[in-house]
């Protein structure tokens, strides 16, 4: 009975979990990769076409195009995601009256859906009708192309993207803060050690797991974002901010190339794959540099 508790009981009570990852990840993942290899329509018929939609993928100029656009809008966002929620929460875990309600505040925007922030920057930074080129207007000085400019418009994409997310990471970040002993913070006050050396030699190392984290969760939010960028830009100016979830929602849908959309998404799958491997591998699984 010993026996059986020890080498079967484990498995038996992960059973439930195993069982829904199998029906809702696995099996889509594995179905998701026939599909890729078959010429589809989602309605009639699969036809079996081997790697055909991968070699077409390859010269695909319009698909490599929005993959350069989407590696470009996650260099620049996910840094200024990290170093915005870090400084958020060093910032409110310290002594400041009224911490507790700008945590709230600048939590606030991750709890409004995607569409709703697109919409309401929209409105703001409108070439027409914006608030934004109104008081500059009334300043004297000429309305900015924010959302028709393709300059602007990926600037403007990335700083939304950063204020929606921020909060979210913040949360993350304070919860780590508050794990660090304050015995750490003692040591070196009496070492003389200031504000910037205590966060630089003892706050920092100690975050190096939820570090990990936050980077690996917010470029994978960041690759997936959407609903946000269609609602400002709808991939405009001229595809200048059309990224690789975009055109994939377009083959598949809009013009019912199911197989074709398959293959763009696997490899979105291991774009995703290799960065988080390669952040396991340099952040050693996130191990503390501090004993």
């Amino acid at each position: 009975m010993k026996n059986f508790e020890r080498k079967v009981f484990p498995y038996l009570m992960l059973a439930p979990t195993l069982l829904i990852f199998g029906v809702f990840l696995f099996y889509p993942a594995l179905n998701g990769v026939w599909i890729s290899l078959t010429k589809w329509d989602g309605v009639n018929p699969q036809k079996f076409i081997s790697f055909q939609n991968y070699l077409k993928l390859a010269a695909d100029q319009k698909f490599w195009e929005s993959f350069a656009h989407t590696i470009l809008f996650t260099v620049w966002s996910v840094p200024l995601i990290y170093v915005s929620a870090l400084g958020l929460a060093v910032l409110l875990t310290g002594e400041i009256k009224g911490s507790n309600f700008f945590r709230a505040v600048f939590y606030w925007p991750t709890m409004i859906s995607s569409i709703v922030v697109g919409l309401t920057w929209r409105f703001l930074l409108g070439e027409d009708f914006g608030v934004v080129n109104y008081l500059l207007t009334l300043m004297g000085r000429s309305p900015v192309k924010w959302l028709t400019d393709a300059k602007h418009a990926m600037m403007v994409i990335i700083l939304v993207t950063v204020w929606s997310m921020a909060g979210y990471y913040m949360v993350m970040f304070v919860s780590g803060i508050k794990g660090i002993s304050q015995t750490y913070y003692e040591a070196a006050r009496i070492d003389g050690g200031g504000a910037w050396q205590q966060f630089w030699y003892i706050t920092l190392p100690l975050l190096k797991p939820t570090s990990l984290l936050v980077i690996v969760l917010s470029t994978i939010n960041v690759i997936k974002t959407y609903p946000l960028v269609f609602a400002l830009t709808q991939g405009g100016p001229a595809g200048a901010t059309k990224f690789m979830v975009q055109t994939i929602q377009e083959t598949g849908f809009e013009k019912s190339q199911m197989g074709y959309a398959s293959a763009m998404t696997m490899v979105l799958f291991l774009v995703l794959s290799l960065f988080t491997s390669v952040q396991f591998k340099v952040n050693r699984g996130g191990e503390q540099d501090v004993e």
